[in-house]
């Protein structure tokens, strides 16, 4: 069964994350009370552009600086590339890729959080 443009889909592949975040104006940031030197801290993607947009705690990284946290913090992209009406999805979540490996096998409740 093909994925449906409205449903989210999941990666890890630098170069899909990019060209879907800038096809959107997107570019990679860290929160600002985070980011200490060398370190991001805390990585997101923005959107400026984006209805309600507010990056006021936020700074723009570079994909280099975004892309070496994101694979240090071993996350994934959770993302939708259509709204339901159609137009571009600004939806994004940052998650672990153990949760994206088992939201992929069916376990739609899966979190980082999870506990037996």
């Amino acid at each position: 069964m093909a994925a449906n443009r409205t449903t989210a889909q999941i990666t890890t592949d630098h170069d899909e994350i990019r060209k879907w975040a800038e096809a959107r104006g997107g570019k990679p940031a860290a929160v600002k009370s985070t980011h200490r030197g060398d370190d991001p801290g805390i990585i997101r993607l923005i959107f400026p552009n984006a209805p309600n947009a507010n990056e006021s705690s936020l700074e723009e990284i570079s994909w280099d600086e975004f892309f070496e946290k994101f694979d240090e913090a071993n996350l994934a992209l959770l993302y939708q590339e259509k709204t339901a009406g159609g137009d571009d999805s600004f939806f994004n979540k940052l998650i672990g890729r153990e949760t994206a490996e088992a939201r992929q096998h069916g376990e739609s409740r899966a979190s980082r959080h999870h506990r037996d």
